[in-house]
């Protein structure tokens, strides 16, 4: 048998081998898994599905006609949607998913596995007409052993009946939740061909890391037979260059895992936030048949505590400055390719300028996590729920899905907390004492926390995870003591409120991380929240939207996302972010806009209307004195000869950067400005097509509105409305190539501007091996 090459997540990234009512776990795969055309490997099956709503348990079988399904790409959702103001009823029904295919010879006398990365909300799969038991849950992996069922001479069809109704015995539903799931296969899907025994999961965790030796604990569950013939090998390397290494014969006895240390690693460098070093852990087993099996998996050397004198990362105190992130998006939910999930994280870390992302309230996607991995953005994960707790199979689920988010993602440097409570949930010592210890038995190098409303609710986790929507906030009660949600629904905010609304909404993120900061008690803060996001009617501003994002639901920043922006070194990022929009007659007593705050990193601003100084402010200090970069407050109400606005910003004495405001009330632009220039033509790759009604200097118009119609020429479709009406002058679309290559030209058209038109090179894709 020849070898078999597996990525850290092309069966199991993270944990033994675990059967649930006949499910094998199973994690994503990773765009560096081995593939072979013939032979054993990771071979993604995420084109030719077909798909139909609403179809019945006949479809499971083999000889179903299906030759009028539609045919679609993973991932996918059931139902596309309008960004706001539809039902959820909408997404939830039963629906059918097929794929035909006809295995290589090659994979004869290997092992087959059909492995699903998520789906929502709950699965029964079947091959061959064969039912395997259904699987309940939508935001963890899952898969199933085809091997004794597959016909290799003909055709097989595996079939998906899914589920998307929320289904009371599933978390998160039972009760009311704040957010919606949405509905369809909506991670990847893929094969695994493996030999007859194979790693099926690896936890490489660094030990010793703040000292001289430096090592590697590395942890490997193998599923089949072991014999004393049987080797393990475990490589650190870093970009193909091997670093240290260790290998031992396997122990037969061993009924739960293999263990293997390196017990020093060299010089390695520490994964922090500004130099997020990673490196490869290859984990190669051979068998007494000289078959071999290879597990990649990637990792990072560094220490994250909570302590009493707040966060420490590597040894060195760290405030943590955050937001809460939701994983779905306009018109098609949870259903978006890696490109946009990273594209998420780049967001939260690179514009917004956040060090840490809460997953709320579920695991997100793995395309999500590698990103936070690669550019320093810490992450608390955590279980799927809101406030309700079911009955016992209910919370069997929940502390199931407790072990399969860890044996996911155990190896993310980037994690640095489990939540394993139910969001803002009542205490239940017995369901939160299973959980912990489930979380403390897998994974000993994090701490966990469980995020509670209750100030003085049972702590049964190592930290202290309070949301605190009150100002100020309460003083901490535990010595490990985090605050995972402020503000939020306590100020809806949409960018086109009234001047006041949108400057004391930015104000209010400031008093909060203001207050954070004046204490190390507090490690630090998570802002409620990155985007707004889809609702429950019972929720939200009776458009099925929650408008508690510092950003929108596109991802287009609020006048508050300044704040956070604000808050990095000039030496990354010279920022200036008025705190409002320009206007002379919104203020709602005495016109003009009032006292507002300006966001900048400056040490100085100076003010000008009409190209006449108005006045110059410093940092507010006095109320703000324990940022590192207080917002300025600036008082604009005397009515000045009225004209464009021009803010000068100065750091020691030198003029660093100019932002200008215009005053003439005009649209005087449109801007189309995709995220990506290239796309590959696998049918699901997207980018974001971002649009801007601006003034002459490139601002928002934000009580300006109209609908932007598009043509499309070339390999790709929209996702989104076409035409699509601007809300707060900006919006979004998406654009997905198809499966050929080519050049993209969007047009898009707004009334009495000039029509903009950009282009998108879709480059060729390899065709899918099965």
């Amino acid at each position: 048998m020849s070898p078999v090459n597996m990525d850290r997540r092309a069966f199991l990234a993270g944990g033994a081998l675990a059967v649930v009512g006949g499910a094998v776990q199973a994690g994503p795969q990773n765009d560096r898994a081995a593939t072979q055309a013939a032979g054993p490997g990771s071979y993604e099956i995420c084109r030719n599905w077909l798909f139909q709503p609403r179809a019945g348990d006949a479809a499971l079988q083999p000889g179903f006609d299906d030759s009028t399904w539609q045919r679609v790409t993973i991932p996918h959702a059931n139902v596309r949607l309008p960004w706001h103001s539809f039902d959820d009823r909408s997404y939830e029904f039963i629906s059918v998913y097929r794929r035909h295919f006809r295995p290589p010879a090659a994979w004869r006398g290997y092992r087959v596995l059909a492995c699903f990365d998520g789906a929502m909300t709950a699965s029964t799969v079947a091959i061959n007409g064969h039912v395997f038991p259904e699987f309940r849950g939508g935001y963890t992996p899952f898969s199933f052993e085809l091997t004794s069922h597959l016909a290799w001479e003909s055709d097989n069809v595996l079939a998906v009946r899914l589920d998307s109704t929320e289904r009371s015995d599933i978390p998160p539903f039972g009760g009311n939740i704040d957010y919606l799931t949405f509905g369809g296969i909506y991670r990847d899907v893929r094969l695994q061909v493996v030999p007859k025994t194979f790693i099926a999961n690896v936890f490489a965790e660094p030990v010793h890391v703040l000292e001289a030796g430096r090592s590697l604990r590395v942890r490997c569950w193998i599923d089949g037979p072991v014999s004393p013939a049987t080797r393990l090998r475990v490589d650190l390397s870093d970009n193909g260059s091997t670093l240290a290494s260790t290998e031992a014969a396997a122990d037969p006895s061993r009924t739960d895992y293999q263990e293997l240390v390196i017990d020093r690693v060299g010089d390695v460098k520490l994964w922090d936030l500004t130099n997020p070093k990673l490196y490869d852990v290859n984990v190669r087993l051979t068998n007494a048949d000289g078959s071999q099996h290879t597990y990649t998996t990637r990792i990072g050397f560094r220490e994250a505590r909570f302590t009493p004198e707040g966060f420490m990362l590597n040894g060195q105190h760290l405030k943590l400055r955050g937001l809460n992130r939701h994983q779905t998006f306009p018109f098609v939910g949870g259903a978006m390719p890696a490109r946009a999930q990273r594209r998420d994280a780049d967001i939260l870390r690179k514009q917004l300028k956040i060090n840490l992302v809460r997953t709320s309230h579920y695991p997100q996607s793995p395309a999500f996590l590698d990103r936070c991995d690669e550019i320093g953005l810490l992450v608390l994960e955590e279980i799927p729920g809101w406030q309700h707790i079911g009955e016992q199979d209910w919370q069997d689920l929940s502390v199931r899905n407790v072990g399969d988010m860890i044996r996911r993602d155990w190896n993310h440097p980037s994690i640095i907390l489990w939540g394993v409570r139910i969001n803002e949930s009542q205490d239940d010592h017995i369901f939160y004492t299973r959980t912990n210890q489930v979380a403390h038995s897998l994974d000993d190098s994090r701490q966990t926390g469980g995020i509670r409303y209750l100030y003085n609710s049972e702590l049964l986790e190592d930290v202290f995870t309070m949301n605190d929507f009150g100002f100020p906030l309460r003083p901490p009660n535990h010595p490990l003591y985090l605050n995972t949600e402020f503000n939020g629904h306590m100020f809806s905010t949409k960018s086109f409120d009234q001047v006041e609304r949108v400057a004391e909404h930015t104000l209010r993120h400031a008093r909060v991380h203001n207050q954070l900061a004046s204490d190390p008690r507090y490690a630090g803060g998570i802002g409620w929240c990155a985007f707004d996001y889809n609702t429950h009617a019972n929720f939200g501003s009776g458009d099925r939207i929650c408008y508690h994002g510092v950003s929108d639901i596109f991802r287009i920043p609020k006048a508050a996302a300044g704040f956070y922006k604000s808050q990095c070194d000039p030496e990354e990022e010279i920022v200036i972010e008025p705190g409002f929009f320009w206007s002379q007659g919104d203020h709602s007593t005495a016109g003009g806009v009032g006292t507002v705050p300006i966001c900048s990193n400056c040490d100085h601003l100076k003010i000008y209307v009409a190209d006449r100084l108005h006045t110059e402010a410093d940092p507010d200090r006095t109320t703000y004195g324990h940022l590192k970069y207080p917002p300025f407050l600036v008082r604009i109400t005397d009515r000045p000869a009225w004209g464009d606005l021009k803010i000068e910003g100065y750091i020691a004495g030198k003029l660093v950067k100019t932002v200008t405001l215009s005053g003439r009330g005009v649209d005087a632009a449109l801007q189309v400005l995709p995220d990506d220039q290239e796309l590959v033509a696998d049918g699901r790759d997207c980018t974001r097509v971002v649009l801007r009604l601006t003034d002459e200097f490139g601002n928002p118009r934000r009580m300006s509105s109209g609908a932007v119609s598009f043509h499309l020429e070339g390999p790709g479709e929209i996702i989104g409305n076409n035409p699509f009406a601007l809300s707060g002058g900006v919006g979004a679309i998406w654009v997905r190539a198809q499966q050929t290559g080519g050049i993209i030209r969007l047009r898009a058209e707004l009334q009495h501007l000039k029509p903009q038109e950009v282009t998108i090179t879709v480059l060729p894709a390899e065709p899918e091996a099965v």
